[in-house]
């Protein structure tokens, strides 16, 4: 039986179920042990500073391909952690392999390299800064790929550093679409996250702080492409003006990684945070073996 109108906009209407804006600080047993296990392995890798330039610039070396080998290959970037490697160690592409995959590795490149510019200026997190990051992240990527209103695979195309201008969506694991904010939502939205940012760095944990943000940048999606890796880009950057190695997602976790983001929007932000902190804990300790290894030599 076909529907009316009103009908099928009430049906529209409860599919796209709202999702309220998570910046809720939980308070668990667990999370204050992470919490206190990610400092006491910042203190440790301080103990060995300062280290010998040259191997502390490996150490960085070896921190950016894997932050970038990771974050991209959540998105579905094919290169593997050695072509990676060696596209930014030498600059060299792989055959058989498209070039957009090689430009989002140069480009999340850069914009770790941004990073480490915006904390040693200060500087503190706004929007144009947000747009910036993206404007990086699509450097030289003219499109993107999307779904029509008939289900067709088109070329949109892609609009660095702008805001989106059609509401955009995903499939999730259990065949339900999940929409995200709407476009005439996005700018007062960002401006309110970057202000509770800036806001609550003094007083939260860098870590919870990043990871809240984190998800309010994914709930948003404000961008037409390069949300998910912008959103870790955002959550580390909070964690590196607190002298914290980032919290590199790491791709065989990807299913967790995206179950926990989930649980977020049904109000339950808790499971994030303690994933997150627990990559951070895997960061610091590859960190902390490497820097043992090296005082050795």
């Amino acid at each position: 039986m076909n529907k009316t109108p009103e009908e099928k906009n009430n049906d529209e209407k409860l599919e796209k179920k709202e999702i309220i804006p998570s910046y809720i600080v939980p308070d668990s047993f667990k999370l204050k042990y992470l919490l206190n296990l990610c400092d006491e392995l910042k203190n440790e890798i301080n103990k060995y500073k300062p280290l010998k330039e040259d191997l502390w610039q490996t150490i960085q070396d070896k921190l950016m391909i894997d932050w970038t080998y990771h974050s991209n290959a959540i998105e579905g970037n094919t290169l593997t952690r050695g072509e990676t490697g060696f596209f930014l160690q030498y600059g060299l592409t792989v055959a058989g392999k498209p070039l957009k995959d090689f430009l989002e590795v140069k480009n999340h490149a850069d914009a770790i390299e941004y990073l480490f510019e915006i904390v040693k200026d200060e500087r503190p997190i706004g929007t144009s800064l947000i747009k910036e990051l993206n404007k990086l992240l699509l450097s030289g990527i003219t499109y993107t790929k999307a779904l029509n209103q008939f289900g067709d695979i088109v070329k949109k195309p892609a609009r660095a550093g702008e805001y989106k201008l059609l509401p955009n969506h995903v499939l999730q694991p259990d065949g339900t679409i999940h929409y995200y904010v709407e476009p005439y939502s996005v700018p007062a939205e960002i401006d309110y996250l970057c202000k509770w940012i800036n806001e609550n760095t003094s007083n939260i944990h860098p870590l919870i702080v990043g990871t809240i943000a984190h998800y309010n940048f994914v709930r948003i999606h404000p961008f037409d492409d390069g949300n998910g890796r912008g959103a870790r880009l955002l959550m580390n950057l909070i964690l590196m003006k607190k002298k914290y190695p980032p919290s590199v997602i790491r791709n065989e976790n990807r299913k967790d990684y995206i179950e926990a983001l989930i649980e977020c929007d049904n109000g339950n932000i808790s499971k994030f945070i303690e994933f997150v902190g627990e990559s951070l804990v895997k960061t610091q300790e590859i960190i902390l073996d490497d820097l043992k290894k090296f005082s050795k030599i």
